[in-house]
C-alpha cells in the first residue's frame, strides 16, 4: 500500500487564506456560545462531508488525520459521562456514575471536540502558509519584518529536525549512552539542546542581518511576487457556511430525535 501524500487543487484552496481564516474563527467562537446538541451533530455532519470530498486528499490520509480528534472524543465522551454530575442515574459502578444529564454532557464535549478539529484540518489542509503571511500583507496591511519573520522561521523547522538528527548520528558512531533515570534525561536534553541553540541563534542573527540589508523592515513600499486577491471562492466560501448554519438550525428545530435540546454545563 503505498502512504504517499498527495493531494489535488479544489476550489478551497482558492479562497482567501485571510477570508478563510477569519470565518472560520468566527464560526469557532459562535460554536462556543451554542449549546444546542442536535445543532452540533447536524453540523458536525455537514463539516465532515466538507472535510472528505472538498479538500483534495485521498481517504486514507484524511482518515488518519481524524484519529487523533477520535481519541479527544472518546476521552472527553467517557471522562464527563462517567464522573459528571446529575439526577437521573443511569448506572453506577464504584466511581463510575453515569447519568442521563452527563451522558449528554459527554457526547456534547466529544461532538465540539470533532468540529473544532475538523475546522482546524480543514484550514491547514488547504492553506499555504506562504499564501497566508502574503495575504495578511496585503489585505490587512501587517508589516513585511513580522510576516516574513514568521515564514522564515517556518523554514527554519527542518534545518532544526537535521541537525537533530546529525546529532543522534554523531553520539550512535561515537558511542554515546544514556541512562533512564532523572540525571540521564537531563544529559541527554543538555547534548541536544546547546549545540542546537547555538546554532539557531547564527542561523538567526545572520538572517536578520540579511533580512534588514534587503529592507524587509517595512520602511518602504514593497512589490510582492504573490499576488493574493479577493475572488468569487470567497464569497462561494461565505454562502456555503451561511447556508450550512442555517440548515442546521432548520433541522435542529424540526428533526429533534434525543430527548435533551440544551446541553447546559
Amino acid at each position: 500500500m503505498s502512504w504517499e501524500l498527495s493531494s489535488k487543487q479544489t476550489w478551497l484552496h482558492h479562497v482567501n487564506p485571510s477570508i478563510k481564516l477569519i470565518l472560520l474563527v468566527v464560526v469557532f467562537v459562535g460554536l462556543l456560545l451554542i449549546d444546542y446538541i442536535h445543532f452540533h451533530l447536524y453540523f458536525v455532519i455537514g463539516l465532515s462531508f466538507i472535510y472528505f470530498f472538498m479538500t483534495g486528499y485521498s481517504y486514507k490520509w484524511l482518515l488518519l488525520f481524524t484519529l487523533p480528534f477520535i481519541v479527544i472524543f472518546i476521552s472527553s465522551f467517557t471522562s464527563m459521562a462517567f464522573f459528571g454530575e446529575g439526577d437521573k442515574t443511569l448506572y453506577q459502578f464504584g466511581l463510575f456514575h453515569i447519568t442521563e444529564e452527563s451522558l449528554y454532557r459527554g457526547l456534547h464535549l466529544g461532538i465540539r471536540s470533532i468540529i473544532f478539529g475538523l475546522l482546524g484540518l480543514i484550514f491547514a489542509l488547504t492553506t499555504k502558509p506562504v499564501s497566508l503571511f502574503y495575504s495578511t500583507m496585503q489585505q490587512y496591511k501587517l508589516k513585511p519584518k513580522i510576516a516574513y519573520s514568521f515564514m522564515a522561521a517556518i523554514r527554519l523547522l527542518p534545518m532544526i529536525a537535521e541537525e537533530v538528527n546529525t546529532l543522534r548520528q554523531a553520539m550512535k558512531v561515537r558511542g554515546v549512552t544514556f541512562s533512564h533515570t532523572i540525571s540521564g534525561i537531563y544529559e541527554r536534553i543538555r547534548y541536544y539542546a546547546v549545540p542546537i541553540l547555538a546554532q539557531s541563534i547564527r542561523r538567526a542573527h545572520r538572517m536578520s542581518i540579511a533580512m534588514e540589508a534587503k529592507q524587509f523592515n517595512g520602511n518602504r513600499g514593497r512589490t510582492y511576487y504573490y499576488q493574493i486577491k479577493y475572488g468569487r471562492e470567497d464569497l462561494f466560501f461565505c454562502i456555503l457556511l451561511i447556508c450550512g448554519i442555517t440548515v442546521c438550525y432548520y433541522l435542529q428545530t424540526n428533526f429533534s430525535f434525543l430527548p435533551v435540546e440544551r446541553v447546559l454545563h
